[in-house]
């Protein structure tokens, strides 16, 4: 069997720490340099796929909806949503680190089919918090996995957007009827609680990793 051969490196602002992304044939990994797990793999996105899915179709009766994903990752939740929405839809991508949207420009981009070149996306390079807390009834959905869930892993930044004020931020950034949903790893009942206490209707999905019956089990929180 081949082996993976690292084809880019990049380095998260903030904790400075260095992701590494790896191609073997068709199949890529992002990592985290000195570490042995994976963040992602282009073979095991169902989970992403379904942040998506699970989201948009309740939006997708809405006129020109408006949708903001944190996260660019390997670009399978982007062009979910996309194959969800509408033409007259928008999408836009919040992602930190400018290295992964040249990867998804780049050999990486053919994994979840090149969604970057379609006309309804478009990126913003910078933190997604940055845009929650200036955008105001802007989004029908709002779509967040920008790390491993309410615990975060690669940026201790990122646990403002699990807060009660990250949550806050959100829900001031949704239309009236809007989604937002979040991925994460593992099931966590108090961030459910902490959802409810914020006045959403919460619903907890578990989803599986790979495909439906398939993989190891992650959470889509729905909060309207």
């Amino acid at each position: 069997m081949a082996r993976f051969t690292e084809i880019g490196t990049a380095t998260i602002p903030g904790k400075g720490t260095r992701l590494r992304l790896l191609q073997r044939n068709d199949e890529f990994s992002i990592k985290i340099a000195g570490t042995t797990g994976e963040l992602m793999n282009s073979r095991i996105h169902g989970s992403e796929d379904a942040l998506a899915t699970l989201a948009c179709e309740r939006i997708a009766d809405q006129p020109a909806p408006r949708v903001l994903i944190g996260g660019l990752g390997m670009g399978f939740t982007l062009a979910a949503a996309l194959a969800a929405l509408g033409d007259d839809a928008q999408v836009t991508v919040a992602e930190l680190v400018p290295e992964v949207e040249a990867w998804n420009r780049g050999p990486l981009g053919s994994a979840a089919g090149n969604p970057l070149n379609d006309p309804r996306a478009q990126v913003h390079i910078g933190d997604v918090a940055e845009l929650l807390r200036n955008s105001d009834g802007e989004w029908d959905a709002i779509l967040l996995d920008v790390d491993n869930g309410p615990e975060g892993l690669t940026r201790k930044e990122n646990n403002w957007i699990y807060s009660p004020d990250g949550i806050a931020a959100a829900q001031k950034a949704l239309r009236p009827d809007g989604i937002l949903a979040y991925w994460s790893a593992g099931q966590e009942h108090s961030f459910t609680e902490r959802l409810r206490r914020a006045g959403f209707s919460v619903e907890p999905v578990t989803v599986r990793a790979l495909r439906p019956g398939k993989g190891a089990r992650h959470v889509i929180w729905l909060a309207w």
